[in-house]
């Protein structure tokens, strides 16, 4: 479907925000196909079959769990940078996309605040000193749990928390990574390569320092630094920042309000249109510095987002990527996998995985 007609759609919508993870899976598929330009069709490829054993079964505790604690300084467990051998990866998947959809929690899906946890466990990266990255999990610990980039993301880890009982031989960082990517394929996006093998540190002194992850009060020079210091050049970083068509901000946790578009559950490239084609003026009220659509007033940018529309080098591939949204599916999919391997150092027999979707 191309963008006009997507857009056309959205505006048919009264630009209220859609909750489509929480439909019925037949009116879920309908949803999906309508705002993506192509209804995935993927394919597993594991790099060694042969590496791939099934894991342990268990009972998923049912329901959400009920509250959440924090990891101060250590912990004991089974995982380690090998433990992956035992865990059937396939099943894992199924049960992290089993736990997206819950119609009590923001706008009936998790998925949206799984790819955050997936992108600020792996995001803390710094190639000068090789420290930060997914792998070994630091985000579980305080005080990196408690940054505030990372406010909210209590609400992820403990709704994952289930399938870390059931299987105890997948580490944190390979449990919080592949979250992402469930979330990012089964709300319509593209299919993501994923490979297991990310330990987990047991102690809270490999926590990275405050200040890693984007100020969304900073504009384009502030972007660069940050993702240059990852190893990221414009192109990706534009593609990246299209993850900002899912889910919203809240005043409780970053301080700002509001979806950036009407469809925070479904995977578009929604980010570059609205930003493209909207007018966005300043926010009245007493919180942080943001933007609102001016017509409606229903959704929001940040200061952040706005330097993409204003930067002529990140304005040239949101052009790019407003105007076909399988470019943006095919720039964004490497990107993301290269942002959940930085730093860290896979086996070298560690099979690369193209999961199905599960609609």
């Amino acid at each position: 479907m191309s963008s006009s007609i997507m857009r056309t759609v959205t505006r048919t919508v009264g630009r209220t925000p859609l909750r489509v993870a929480t439909a019925p899976a037949a009116t879920r598929a309908l949803s999906v196909r309508l705002f993506s330009s192509r209804k995935s069709q993927h394919k597993h490829i594991p790099t060694s079959k042969a590496s791939i054993n099934p894991g342990v079964l268990g009972a998923l505790a049912a329901g959400a769990l009920a509250g959440w604690y924090f990891y101060s300084g250590a912990e004991t467990g089974p995982s380690n940078r090998d433990s992956w051998r035992k865990v059937n990866f396939h099943n894992v998947y199924k049960d992290i996309a089993s736990l997206l959809e819950d119609e009590d929690y923001d706008d009936g899906s998790y998925g949206p605040v799984f790819v955050r946890l997936a992108w600020h466990a792996s995001g803390t990266y710094d190639r000068k000193t090789g420290t930060g990255g997914s792998d070994g999990a630091t985000i579980r610990f305080t005080p990196e749990s408690g940054h505030g980039a990372n406010a909210g993301l209590d609400v992820a880890r403990a709704r994952l928390e289930p399938l870390k009982k059931k299987y105890p031989h997948i580490s944190y960082g390979d449990l919080y990574t592949l979250a992402g990517v469930v979330a990012v394929q089964e709300l319509g996006g593209p299919t993501v390569r994923w490979r297991p093998g990310r330990s987990d540190e047991k102690v809270s002194e490999h926590c990275t320092p405050d200040g890693r992850l984007p100020d969304a009060a900073q504009g384009a020079n502030h972007v660069r630094d940050i993702f240059y210091r990852m190893g990221f050049n414009d192109q990706e970083i534009a593609a990246l920042v299209g993850a900002h068509a899912l889910g919203r901000c809240h005043s409780t946790r970053s301080g700002y309000e509001g979806p950036w578009n009407a469809s925070p559950t479904v995977f578009t490239n929604f980010f570059y249109t609205e930003l493209l084609e909207d007018k966005w003026v300043p926010k009245k009220w007493d919180g942080p510095a943001q933007y609102v659509d001016k017509d409606t007033k229903s959704f929001m940018m940040l200061p952040a987002d706005v330097a993409f529309k204003t930067d002529p080098q990140f304005r040239k591939y949101v052009e790019k990527y407003a105007a076909d949204q399988d470019a943006f599916f095919a720039d964004f999919a490497p990107a993301f996998t290269k942002l959940l391997e930085l730093g860290v150092k896979f086996p070298t027999d560690a099979p690369v995985y193209e999961f199905k979707t599960l609609e």
